[in-house]
């Protein structure tokens, strides 16, 4: 079955919601604007129930269909938030507001949900109820776990939910999936090492925090290299080393070390935080320096359940065709708050291409509007496959 002949015939219109949400682009809670929009459509659209500030500035919509035989509610999730990056598109609806900007795609993930939405709320051709979910703050304030600590899988009764994101370099047309670990736990550290600074024609009467940082950063890489099992998939990057002197003659007396560790499994992330603490103590010691180490827990791995990660694949292949559903795609090392509602209730996440784009995160990054079409149908047709009419 290809895309849904009604949603294509929608594109035009989520086409200017979705430009209009890029125009407007708003950070983590904030997101008022991009909330009231999605609401009012929502009632226009006819929901059933329309229900704003779950976690915070979160949106769901409930949407029944003709029967309800069963009293199963499936959840389908879209993020509404952009991030603090200054546009270079130099298109006519680029962003309105210098250093916001939706360059994640989540103006396109919200519209092709609200496509979704008028459609499921003009046919109901499904047995149970649908629940959209609009989430805030993926980007960095997990709006995720907001919602879900704010009831959101209990007050609506949601027994499995599924999300989506864009995937640059995937062709449009095409979804990637696979089972069990998807995305990694996304956990970050900051050093701040102290030492004794002074003159560079003297070293001997310093405590050389620059060598003490030079020599923890070398040593933190053989946990990836010595003590993770090589079959394992384990990342230590250090992102930023700062000294508090920029003179060439300065011995600097603090420095500050910044960095990420991505992991998907717990016993690994566990060994890495760890075998850190030691390295990083043990060299500070070695030098007569002192150490703060602030660790960070970031995003949980997130974990797709085998149950609904075939009912995902079908709804997919349903709308693309089989060969166009990879099923045996890596898992990536980027981080997803999803996975604190997939750690309360089974569910599945999934990529869809976005074509030859620039990436993620990057200010030339644009969502291919061809897109659409094939999300919102994949969406409809998940709810109307595991929600049969009676």
């Amino acid at each position: 079955m290809p895309i849904k002949n009604r949603l294509a015939e929608m594109q035009a219109e989520i086409t200017a919601w979705r430009r209009d949400l890029h125009e407007n682009p708003e950070l983590l809670y904030e997101v008022h604007r991009t909330a009231a929009t999605v609401a009012a459509k929502l009632r226009e659209f006819g929901c059933d129930e329309v229900v704003e500030g779950i976690g915070r500035t979160g949106v769901v919509g409930l949407i029944k269909g003709k029967t309800d035989t069963r009293g199963h509610v499936v959840g389908l999730r879209a993020d509404m938030d952009a991030l603090p990056i200054l546009e270079a598109t130099g298109l006519p609806y680029a962003s309105k507001t210098p250093g916001k900007m939706h360059a994640c795609g989540h103006d396109g993930h919200t519209a092709m949900l609200l496509g979704a939405a008028k459609y499921l709320a003009e046919t109901r051709n499904f047995d149970g109820a649908v629940a959209v979910v609009f989430q805030p703050a993926e980007e960095g304030g997990a709006g995720g776990e907001a919602m879900v600590k704010d009831g959101l899988i209990t007050r609506f009764g949601i027994k499995e939910i599924y999300g989506m994101h864009n995937s640059p370099g995937l062709p449009v047309g095409h979804f990637s999936i696979k089972s069990g670990p998807f995305y990694a736990a996304t956990d970050n550290f900051t050093l701040h090492l102290s030492g004794k600074g002074g003159h560079a024609a003297y070293p001997h009467r310093t405590i050389d925090t620059t060598v003490m940082a030079s020599q923890i950063v070398m040593t933190l890489q053989t946990i990836v290299s010595r003590n993770i099992d090589p079959l394992e998939s384990v990342v230590v990057s250090v992102t930023s080393l700062r000294t508090e002197s920029e003179a060439w003659n300065v011995i600097p007396e603090r420095v500050e070390i910044r960095g990420t560790v991505r992991t998907f499994d717990p016993g690994m992330r566990k060994m890495a935080e760890e075998r850190m603490k030691t390295i990083v103590t043990s060299t500070v010691q070695a030098f007569g320096g002192s150490v703060d180490l602030e660790w960070k827990p970031g995003y949980p791995s997130m974990v797709n359940a085998e149950r609904e990660t075939a009912f995902a694949t079908e709804a997919a292949a349903k709308i693309a065709g089989p060969n166009c559903v990879d099923t045996n795609c890596p898992a990536i090392m980027g981080g997803e708050d999803f996975a604190y509602m997939l750690q309360v209730c089974p569910g599945a996440y999934i990529q869809v291409g976005n074509g030859n784009t620039a990436e993620v995160h990057h200010p030339a990054y644009n969502f291919d509007d061809e897109v659409i079409p094939f999300g919102a149908s994949y969406w409809a047709e998940l709810v109307e496959t595991r929600m049969p009419a009676a």
